[in-house]
C-alpha cells in the first residue's frame, strides 16, 4: 500500500470537503468520492495515459451498458479508431482477482466485443487477448 500512498500524493488531485475525500478524474473532468475502487480506476487511467500514451478522448469511464434487463457500468473502455480496444474491470485492492471477476468482464465483453480485456485490483493486473475464432482468451504480459 506504500505504492498507492506515493501514487496518490504525486499524481492525483485530492480535495477534502466537509470531512469527505474526493479525487479528480481527468477523463470525467469532475471530483468523485474517494474509494478504493476509484483509486484503482485512476491508477489504470494513469497507466493508459502516461505509460501507453492513450489520449483522454480514447478512454471512456463508467460507461453504462444493458445486459438483458440489467443496467451495468463498464469501469473503463479504451477505444482505438472508434472501436473497442481494451475493456477494463477495476476492483478494490482487497478484492481477489478470481474466476468470478473474469466471468463478469467476459459477460460484458459479449456486448462490447473488445479484442483485449484487463482486470486490475491495483496490486495485480491481468491482460487477456480474445481469440474470437476459438472463443477463448489467453494471457499476455503487457497492456496493448
Amino acid at each position: 500500500m506504500i505504492f498507492f500512498n506515493i501514487f496518490i500524493k504525486k499524481f492525483l488531485y485530492i480535495s477534502t470537503i466537509k470531512n469527505k475525500n474526493f479525487v479528480y478524474c481527468v477523463i470525467r473532468k469532475k471530483f468523485l468520492i474517494f474509494s478504493q475502487e476509484e483509486l484503482v480506476r485512476q491508477y489504470v487511467i494513469f497507466l493508459l495515459k502516461k505509460i501507453k500514451n492513450y489520449k483522454n478522448s480514447n478512454i471512456m469511464v463508467e460507461l453504462p451498458i444493458k445486459i438483458g434487463n440489467l443496467s451495468k457500468r463498464l469501469d473503463i473502455l479504451v477505444l482505438l479508431n472508434n472501436q473497442p480496444h481494451i475493456l477494463v474491470e477495476c476492483k478494490s485492492p482487497t478484492v481477489p482477482i478470481n474466476q468470478k471477476v473474469f466471468n463478469q468482464i467476459a459477460i460484458y465483453n459479449k456486448i462490447i466485443q473488445s479484442p483485449y480485456l484487463m482486470i486490475s485490483n491495483g496490486i495485480k493486473n491481468f491482460v487477456y487477448k480474445v481469440n474470437k475464432i476459438k472463443k477463448n482468451y489467453f494471457f499476455i504480459k503487457y497492456i496493448p
